[in-house]
């Protein structure tokens, strides 16, 4: 079925969430069941991590707690948390350390940093936890309310131009200019790339949506395949020419590969035979976007995404279409990350427009 994939990764967030609640604070666990029906695995899986790393900030960092166990803390606690104190989680969030069990029974420290767009969701989770526990009557005030959110600086949206676009598909495709270390695996892997690369770029599917992808999920007579977005809702995309001869190409050589037990259904296999990975795809895309574009960093599948939602936009100046076509539930999404392109234009046209002719050159020249 379609929804395997899906369903099995809602399954394990589930389940991951059900062993995090176990170390969380008892409240906790009626804040996640009032939640769940408006909200994702993943959503709450996330809020969940947030909220323990806000009380292990508690437990660690406020010496009225000293040390107190994060499964140990009650409403009372929560009470005696004043706004300076969340008001310093944040200078705490830009830098913190996190302790891992390694399988050996020792314990790796790691430092961990978060820039804005990081602690503001950090902040986000907290201010709802807070929401749920005023709304309740469980504490006096909502001090998480109090505090501000950072503030947001907008950032370039890195996307790839034309003659980037075409490097990378043709280094897909031929390999020349890969090291050799990654030589040895091309020739294995190269219609798989040259079709994930292709799918991103000619259609904008998100990375979860593409490793989600069965191979009954394509219709080849309709050039259409039907992607799950988020939540679970499955819609029909469309491909052109280009997009469904790259994935037909791969198709022939999947059909001829032996998944192992489980992954049968999968469109996109790993060397190893199983379902790709999100890991898999996003070092894939960094293999060929470090050669195909140097001088862009970071070029990632969402890039990809963000790549393909400029052409549409330039293409069509439809911005519905564009919030449509991407599954942005808010077209204030769409207009915010591809409104700057309208400007481009108008700032071009601006450029074209001729009043008279320059009076310091001759008449005639």
């Amino acid at each position: 079925m379609a929804n395997d994939y899906h369903n099995q990764t809602s399954l394990n967030r589930t389940k991951r969430l059900r062993e995090l609640l176990k170390e969380l604070p008892e409240v906790c666990s009626d804040y996640f069941m009032s939640i769940e029906q408006q909200t994702s695995p993943l959503t709450r899986l996330s809020y969940a991590y947030d909220l323990k790393l806000f009380f292990q900030y508690l437990s660690e960092e406020l010496p009225k707690f000293a040390g107190k166990p994060v499964a140990e803390f009650t409403v009372d606690d929560i009470r005696k948390v004043t706004k300076q104190d969340l008001e310093r989680y944040a200078r705490y969030l830009t830098l913190y350390v996190k302790n891992e069990a390694l399988e050996d029974g020792q314990v790796a420290s790691k430092e961990i940093t978060n820039h804005e767009y990081g602690i503001k969701r950090k902040y986000a989770s907290l201010r709802a936890f807070y929401k749920y526990l005023f709304s309740d009557g469980l504490i006096e005030s909502n001090t998480a309310a109090l505090v501000p959110l950072p503030k947001l600086h907008e950032h370039a949206i890195i996307r790839l131009d034309v003659d980037e676009v075409a490097r990378i598909l043709d280094l897909a495709e031929n390999g020349q200019a890969l090291p050799k270390t990654y030589q040895k695996y091309h020739n294995v892997t190269k219609k798989r790339d040259l079709a994930m690369l292709s799918l991103f770029l000619g259609t904008g599917i998100r990375i979860s949506e593409c490793v989600g992808l069965n191979i009954d999920d394509f219709d080849f007579e309709q050039n259409a395949f039907v992607v799950t977005r988020k939540g679970g809702k499955e819609v029909i995309l469309y491909l052109s020419d280009e997009v469904a001869d790259a994935l037909k190409d791969y198709l022939a050589e999947r059909q001829q590969i032996e998944a192992l037990p489980g992954h049968e259904s999968a469109f996109f296999l790993s060397i190893q035979r199983r379902r790709i990975t999100q890991r898999a795809v996003e070092n894939m895309v960094k293999k060929y976007a470090s050669i195909a574009a140097p001088l862009k960093k970071k070029i990632s599948p969402h890039k990809l995404r963000s790549t393909f939602g400029t052409n549409l936009y330039r293409e069509t100046g439809d911005i519905y279409l564009v919030a449509d076509v991407l599954g942005h539930s808010d077209v204030n999404t769409t207009r915010k990350h591809y409104a700057a392109i309208s400007e481009d234009h108008r700032r071009i046209a601006a450029q074209k427009t001729v009043l008279r002719d320059d009076p310091a050159l001759p008449d005639g020249d």
